[in-house]
């Protein structure tokens, strides 16, 4: 199973896999966030072999509903650099723009002389202190191919370890980072403040 199967060089069709969870006729974006990591990280190697620079900062704009239609990815340089560059990466679908995301590839350094957080580390997930799957009722072909475990913290606060089985482009690897930006928009599913039956918010 995958979320999305290429169908030429730049056109991908998606799955009902990447069905949506506020409505199963239209795409969860959090698959869309994963191939466009992908297909940028793809062109970024294209033109730097010896990946000098790396993803140091990605935004994600939603423009339109996605739906079933095959759809084109687009990916220009929008600002180049030897030591910083911008990337542009456009999913076009019915001739319209759907989703866009913009990369900063930066040159990497040594930090770790100055690295540090006020966050403690997440600890593993236990059987006693975790519950299985979203627990919530969000429904739809993504949410559906998503286990793990969450851990309910304070009222719109928590803990999650997610993991899907399901490719996100049928028979092509991807990076780590695109399969983990392919769940970053299930954050806010995991304590949720108000069931989603009864209020529809943005992440």
């Amino acid at each position: 199973m995958a979320y999305f199967i290429r169908q030429g060089a730049n056109t991908f069709l998606a799955t009902p896999e990447a069905g949506g969870a506020w409505n199963p006729e239209e795409q969860h974006i959090a698959p869309m966030i994963g191939l466009l990591t992908h297909l940028t990280e793809l062109d970024h190697k294209q033109r730097d072999e010896d990946a000098a620079l790396v993803p140091g900062r990605m935004s994600v704009e939603i423009l339109g509903v996605l739906g079933y239609e095959p759809f084109d990815v687009e990916v220009e340089v929008v600002r180049p650099g030897r030591t910083i560059e911008l990337v542009e990466a456009v999913c076009i679908q019915s001739g319209r723009p759907a989703v866009r995301m913009r990369t900063w590839f930066m040159a990497q350094t040594d930090t770790s002389a100055i690295a540090g957080t006020a966050f403690s580390s997440i600890p593993g997930p236990t059987v006693e202190e975790a519950l299985p799957g979203l627990g919530t009722n969000w429904s739809g072909g993504f949410v559906e191919s998503i286990n793990g475990y969450r851990k309910p913290g304070e009222l719109g606060r928590g803990f999650a370890w997610w993991q899907t089985d399901t490719e996100l482009i049928e028979s092509e690897p991807v990076s780590n980072l695109a399969a983990f930006m392919g769940l970053m928009d299930m954050t806010n599913g995991i304590v949720v403040r108000k069931d989603p039956s009864e209020v529809i918010y943005p992440n």
